[in-house]
């Protein structure tokens, strides 16, 4: 193979997921927020969808090698199977041999099961891959499972990931019950042009490239034209492209060797296959309980820019849009968010929301606000940023990203390798985030 004469130490472009070789755009990792906010909510309810071959699969393993030890999980990847099948699918995942259960057992069974889970502390998450598959009978038992609570909250977590297809599906009549229990849905686009390029030089760096330039610069705006951004297509593309290099001894791939490559494949341009990507609107593609993140006004529709949503002991009760202005929190009724509790002062914090950012601030509040265990004055939220206020917590989305991610323009660079150290103590104080742009990780308890 060509690991010799590029100096890899494995190989880059491999099409098995591998949370390795990981890169996270900013479309990515909030993907990958949506996902770890199941484990923050009790009632999570997450769907992923994305055209095929644009990372879901990889994005899943990341999280699942990330989750703490009382997440117990059931991960179900073969979806065409009737609703007797998955549930006993679900079941083996969770240890038992429930193959001569009749339906009433089998449901039985789980409930039972998750309860235990609940009494012993532990978070039960139900991952569905390629859901679109599943169907309309089975998608009800997934419905009736999201159901299952104690005296005081839901029981079992829930993230469906699938093709474009999927929502199609979510949003037919039969279906309308199950789409309300949806608290996020998510669409991967494809990556950037900037991304792409970020993309595979990363993959490069992961096998030991060490920053040596292995694709020449001119070879990043072809492989965009024939991949469209689909991070398996890349992979595809890349990896024969190598191959072509080696054939012809070329210890940099060149745009020659793209060029073989593409012939070799007989693959015509992105742009002009039959298949085209699903495109979002100009508005989020993010849905709660089923509704557009943007609603309209009378007479006019209103530009989000920010979300939040509130959680107490693990629950949501509350979830709020940011528009343009000043937005209050406290514990009384003249606040745009009212916490009725004795740990939050009357004026406690308020949100400042601009075209370009967000920015929380304390109003000389009596006990604070902390993100990350730590008290700060104000702050620059950054998407899937944790607040802690008092015992509530809030958790931000900016809705920036979702409106302006599908339809950036060419050439734009808005690639962000999502690397960055913590922030210093002075560093909180003073704005600058520490966290991983749009990344969100679950806050111990």
């Amino acid at each position: 193979m060509y690991l010799e004469l590029f100096k890899l130490h494995e190989l880059p472009f491999r099409l098995t997921p591998d949370p390795a070789f990981l890169y996270l755009s900013k479309h990515h990792a909030r993907a990958k927020a949506y996902m770890e906010s199941t484990i923050w909510f009790t009632d999570g309810f997450v769907v992923i969808t994305g055209e095929i071959g644009s990372g879901k699969t990889t994005l899943i393993e990341t999280f699942l090698k990330e989750l703490e030890k009382d997440v117990v999980v059931a991960q179900i990847n073969q979806t065409q199977v009737s609703a007797i099948e998955f549930l006993q699918s679900v079941l083996v995942q969770f240890g038992f041999q429930p193959f001569k259960m009749k339906k009433a057992e089998l449901l039985s069974t789980l409930n039972e099961f998750l309860v235990e889970q609940y009494a012993n502390n532990r978070r039960v998450l139900l991952i569905v891959d390629e859901a679109q598959n599943l169907s309309n009978k089975v998608l009800e038992e997934v419905r009736l499972l999201s159901g299952i609570e104690t005296t005081k909250e839901k029981v079992l977590r829930i993230i469906l990931a699938g093709q474009p297809e999927l929502n199609d599906k979510l949003n037919s009549p039969g279906l309308v019950q199950l789409a309300q229990r949806i608290r996020l849905r998510f669409h991967l686009t494809p990556l950037s042009k900037n991304d792409t390029s970020a993309y595979i030089q990363h993959r490069l760096e992961v096998a030991g490239s060490q920053g040596r330039q292995i694709f020449e610069p001119d070879t990043f705006a072809m492989i965009y034209r024939y991949t469209g951004g689909i991070p398996r297509l890349v992979n595809t593309l890349c990896d024969t492209s190598m191959m072509a290099a080696y054939g012809q001894d070329h210890d940099v791939v060149k745009v020659e060797d793209i060029s073989a490559a593409v012939e070799e494949m007989q693959w015509v341009e992105y742009a002009e296959r039959s298949v085209k990507l699903h495109v979002i609107g100009n508005y989020s593609s993010m849905h709660l309980n089923g509704r557009s993140a943007a609603s309209d006004a009378p007479g006019e529709r209103r530009l989000v820019l920010g979300r939040i949503m509130v959680g107490f002991n693990g629950a949501t009760i509350a979830e709020r849009e940011l528009t343009t202005g000043r937005f209050i929190i406290g514990r009384t009724t003249d606040n745009d968010l009212q916490i009725d509790s004795k740990y939050i002062s009357r004026h406690h914090a308020q949100i400042i929301t601009t075209e370009q950012t967000c920015v929380l601030e304390d109003l000389n509040s009596t006990n604070g606000i902390h993100v990350r265990a730590k008290r700060v004055r104000r702050r620059i939220l950054n998407d899937g940023d944790v607040v802690q206020i008092g015992q509530h917590e809030i958790m931000y989305f900016d809705e920036r990203l979702s409106r302006t991610r599908a339809l950036t323009a060419e050439g734009e660079d808005d690639a962000v390798p999502l690397v960055r150290g913590a922030a210093t103590d002075e560093e909180a104080e003073d704005d600058v985030n520490g966290d991983d742009a749009g990344a969100f990780r679950a806050r111990e308890h």
